[in-house]
């Protein structure tokens, strides 16, 4: 696969059988699944799938919470020689539309009340199946699929994440990369089959479906949750005996401030985060809260899974560092013309090696302006990812961030693209134009703020909000949002973003 080591991984449905057949592999609610009913309900699943959608190839999407089907999609669908285009079930009508058009999905299953939420937005092409038949399915006893025969570099998987200049971007995965990146985060964290994993974070994000496949690489459970507060989670972690729990810098914000049992807490061994830098203060307030527990700072990007990771080792002495390379990864801090930088110079971060994305679905631009042939300083070669990021390497080679080239907005774990924002806004038909941008909060790690021009001086707030929040989802929804008479703009005619958010920063302040 690579010329630097040797990697090799299997169909991504084999994580099924990775446990001992009486284990257990899936925790929901009371319900216990093991390795042997996993395996099963794959193949049952798998043949159902592959039977609606038509053949092998397809894209399959599901918009779903948690439930059992949202988390065996990711290896029925691969068993069935298909494409899993998980949606994030925050998302509104619009946005799954262009998902499931951009994709071409063939199937979506999911419940009534979302396939309601679509109207006439559900691409012509595109069958709805619902859940609950999914999950009957599961159970029908029938033979189901055998484990596939992929090869590595097959098509596993489309995640959809927020690009910087518009709408959501499918990112194509492979069983490689799925396989490798479960086997990573499995050895790096010291995951064991005793262990008790509880799944927060939604599945339609890399980090949050890795959730489910590291544990099974590991031959451990899994226990997804959707959660409406902090309170929630204390409770599941009580339930489960969880001894991993993975989250955001807001997440870590509100379970820091609830009350923990000393039991409770003292069953949690190890605690990752990505999506957003800890603080030190909060990583002192997290050592505090559950004292038994190893901190693992992350870094990642979906194009290649992730990056980096912190040793537990290291987080007291240096909080703020992106730490070193997960394996399966080599990291190299590069300058504009591909040679290595010196130690403490800034450059950006390229990521090379198997954990590689395939690049971005149906979309040859963006993929040539991220993916580039690798340095030839890598010991892998071929393509790499050029995150974008300014980073820098102490000589320790622990890695730093310095800056985030584009403009996304980092809130409450979400990467949201300031573009997005402001097309839902001006389709309004309310506004001539809009401006978003991120400020820092303490809570969200940034807040959305939305500045507009109205339509023959008109300010319809009450009118932008509503058709705001039926068009966006929660973590997509600006904080506040102002009317201009008029925006600033640059020598190009383009709309002055620095400016803007200058001039309201400085009315902030005054």
């Amino acid at each position: 696969m690579t010329k630097a080591e040797n990697t090799s991984s299997k169909p991504i449905d084999h994580l099924a059988r990775r446990g001992a057949p009486d284990a257990a592999a899936l925790l929901i609610g009371d319900r216990v699944t093991t390795f042997a009913e996993l395996d099963a309900g794959v193949g049952r699943l798998a043949s159902w799938l592959l039977e609606q959608a038509g053949g092998p190839g397809e894209r399959v999407a599901s918009w779903s919470a948690k439930t059992r089907l949202a988390c065996l999609m990711p290896l029925a669908a691969a068993r069935a020689g298909l494409i899993h285009v998980p949606v994030n079930p925050l998302l509104k009508g619009p946005q799954v539309t262009h998902i499931l058009s951009d994709s071409g999905a063939k199937l979506l299953v999911t419940n009534s009340a979302r396939a309601e939420m679509l109207g006439d937005g559900l691409p012509g092409e595109c069958v709805v199946q619902d859940l609950k038949v999914g999950e009957e399915v599961i159970d029908s006893g029938g033979q189901g699929l055998p484990p596939s025969i992929a090869e590595p570099d097959d098509l596993a998987a489309i995640l959809y994440t927020s690009g910087s200049t518009g709408r959501p971007k499918g990112v194509m995965l492979s069983h490689a990369n799925l396989w490798l990146g479960a086997e990573s985060v499995a050895s790096y964290l010291k995951i064991v089959p005793d262990d008790r994993v509880l799944a927060v974070l939604p599945l339609s994000f890399d980090y949050g479906q890795n959730q489910l496949l590291s544990s099974w690489y590991a031959g451990a459970a899994v226990a997804p949750l959707d959660y409406l507060t902090a309170r929630d989670v204390v409770k599941a972690v009580a339930r489960h005996g969880a001894t991993t729990l993975a989250g955001v810098p807001p997440l870590w914000v509100q379970l820091v401030e609830a009350e923990w049992p000393a039991e409770t807490a003292a069953c949690l061994k190890r605690l990752t985060n990505s999506g957003g830098a800890l603080t030190p203060s909060l990583i002192d307030a997290m050592r505090t809260t559950f004292p038994a527990a190893d901190i693992y700072p992350m870094y990642g990007l979906t194009e290649a899974f992730r990056s980096t990771y912190l040793d537990p080792k290291f987080v007291a002495d240096h909080p703020t560092s992106m730490g070193r390379a997960i394996p399966h990864a080599e990291i190299l801090v590069c300058r504009p013309d591909g040679t290595i930088t010196t130690d403490d110079e800034p450059g950006e971060l390229v990521h090379c090696g198997p954990l590689v994305a395939k690049g971005y679905w149906q979309d040859d631009e963006r993929t040539a302006q991220r993916f580039k042939p690798a340095p030839r300083a890598s010991r892998y070669g071929g393509m790499a990812v050029w995150s974008g990021d300014t980073v820098r390497r102490d000589a320790n080679h622990l890695l730093y961030f310095v800056g985030r080239d584009d403009a996304m907005i980092k809130t409450a774990g979400n990467r949201v693209s300031p573009t997005e924002v402001e097309d839902v806004a001006v389709a309004s038909g309310l506004i001539y134009e809009a401006v978003a941008f991120g400020v820092p909060d303490p809570r969200l790690g940034a807040a959305i703020i939305l500045i507009v021009r109205g339509k023959d001086g008109v300010a319809d707030a009450e009118g932008l909000a509503a058709y705001l929040r039926h068009n966006l989802p929660n973590f997509m929804q600006p904080q506040a949002i102002e009317w201009r008479e008029a925006l600033p703009r640059n020598p190009n005619g383009k709309l002055d973003r620095v400016a803007i958010a200058a001039d309201w920063a400085k009315e902030l302040t005054a």
